[in-house]
């Protein structure tokens, strides 16, 4: 029996959620980078550099950058692995890892880079030291997997950082809903010229499980010590967890 998931407020088969997801992406990569500075007002820089520094990586250390996008997290974790370490940049849409791996190389930085699903990450059991993913969680239809995934590819005493946008406090909801659902679509419409690209974001948003929720769901994949931290009022929290 073919099984429903959400793409946004729709729903769709689960086989699918992938192409849909995928053409999302298709049509925005080359105005990414721009589009999260005009959407943030330069705020997603903030909330990344406060995972990079709840990561704690340190030289020598493999890190895994799961939907990595356009290489921001990457280009961090690569100056502090050094020459020893390996930092791994991959996503499901190749278009937007090939605008990643430009950027990069565009900043004198060479790492290997893979497409692949989260769902089944082509590594060895207890391989990474820190893996993260940021922006993504919320567009993978089986998260639970996702989440087992990633504490199958770390090694023991390794973490888990998922920087995602989530439930925001409740007295800015209302104003929150405006700016998500009339402010974006506009900016994309204008900027990324794709307008149900944006609209699909705001509602990927409103369908992701919350923090407390997502907390419960790292627990269940096997990780310890999981917290979160709320940023900007709510509008993005970052999880951790480790592995025993």
């Amino acid at each position: 029996m073919t099984k429903l998931t959400h793409f946004g407020y729709q729903k769709v088969n689960e086989e699918e959620k992938s192409g849909k997801v995928a053409d999302v992406f298709n049509h925005v990569a080359q105005h990414y980078d721009l589009m999260n500075d005009l959407m943030s007002g330069g705020m997603h820089r903030l909330w990344k550099a406060f995972a990079v520094s709840q990561a704690g990586v340190k030289e020598g250390f493999r890190v895994l950058d799961i939907a990595g996008g356009t290489g921001d997290l990457t280009w961090s974790f690569s100056k502090q692995v050094g020459d020893t370490g390996e930092v791994w940049l991959t996503d499901i849409n190749e278009t937007m890892l090939q605008c990643g791996r430009d950027k990069l190389l565009n900043r004198g930085v060479l790492v290997p880079t893979l497409v692949c699903d989260a769902e089944k990450l082509p590594f060895p059991d207890n391989y990474f030291d820190r893996v993260i993913v940021s922006f993504g969680l919320r567009n993978m239809t089986h998260k639970e997997q996702a989440l087992s995934e990633m504490n199958r590819v770390l090694k023991p005493g390794g973490k888990l950082l998922v920087l995602e946008f989530s439930k925001v406090w409740k007295p800015l909801q209302n104003l929150y809903d405006i700016y998500s659902f009339s402010v974006l679509p506009w900016l994309g419409k204008h900027v990324a010229k794709s307008a149900d690209s944006y609209r699909y974001l705001a509602e990927s948003i409103r369908v992701h499980p919350d923090q407390a929720t997502l907390q419960k769901m790292m627990e269940d994949a096997g990780f310890v010590c999981a917290r979160f931290f709320n940023l900007t009022a709510g509008v993005v929290a970052l999880h951790t967890g480790m592995k025993l």
